[in-house]
C-alpha cells in the first residue's frame, strides 16, 4: 500500500472518531426508511422522483404510485392531517409528521379534517381525480425543511445504501 494511500486512510478514520457521537448522519437526514406504503403493497412507481436544478425549475418533485378513483390511501405514518382541500384543480391532503417533514398527497379526497391525529396505516382518504394523475396514480411528495427529497427514502422495503470499502 503506497505513503499517500495510508495516509488518506489514517485521515478518513482519524475524522470519523472525531465525530461527536450525538452527531450523524441521520441527523442532517430524515431517520425514517420505516413508513408504511400509502396503498396497497406492492406499490407500482409510474413516476419516480425527479429532483429539480433549482428551486423554480421543472422537475416531478415526488412519486407516482398506481392507483385507481376510490382506492384508500393510509397515512405511512403517524402524523397530523396539517391540509385537506382543493389545490388549483385537484383535492390535496397534506400530513405533518413531525416539526420537519411534511408529505402530500394527490388527488386524494380527505376522509380526516385539518388537525386530526392518525397513526400510520389509518385511512387518510381516497384516490380522487385531478391534477397529472387524473385517474391513472396517486402523487406523493415529501419535503424536509421546506425542502422536496425523494418519498422513497422513507418507505419500508427501500434498502439503504452502504458504502463498500475500495478493495
Amino acid at each position: 500500500m503506497s505513503a499517500a494511500k495510508i495516509t488518506w486512510c489514517v485521515l478518513v478514520a482519524l475524522a470519523l472518531t472525531l465525530v461527536p457521537a450525538s452527531a450523524s448522519a441521520t441527523d442532517a437526514a430524515p431517520a425514517a426508511p420505516h413508513w408504511r406504503w400509502p396503498t396497497s403493497p406492492p406499490a407500482a412507481v409510474l413516476h419516480p422522483f425527479l429532483a429539480p436544478p433549482g428551486p423554480y425549475a421543472a422537475g416531478h418533485r415526488g412519486v407516482d404510485f398506481a392507483a385507481a378513483p376510490g382506492d384508500v390511501v393510509l397515512a405511512p405514518a403517524d402524523a397530523v392531517v396539517q391540509f385537506a382541500g382543493v389545490v388549483v384543480d385537484r383535492p390535496v391532503v397534506t400530513l405533518r409528521v413531525d416539526e420537519h417533514v411534511l408529505v402530500s398527497f394527490e388527488p386524494v379526497t380527505a376522509t380526516a379534517d385539518t388537525g386530526t391525529m392518525l397513526t400510520a396505516g389509518h385511512a387518510l382518504g381516497t384516490v380522487a381525480r385531478g391534477g397529472h394523475c387524473d385517474g391513472v396514480c396517486l402523487h406523493v411528495g415529501v419535503r424536509v425543511d421546506g425542502e422536496y427529497v425523494s418519498p422513497m427514502l422513507y418507505f419500508a422495503g427501500i434498502p439503504p445504501a452502504v458504502l463498500l470499502p475500495l478493495q
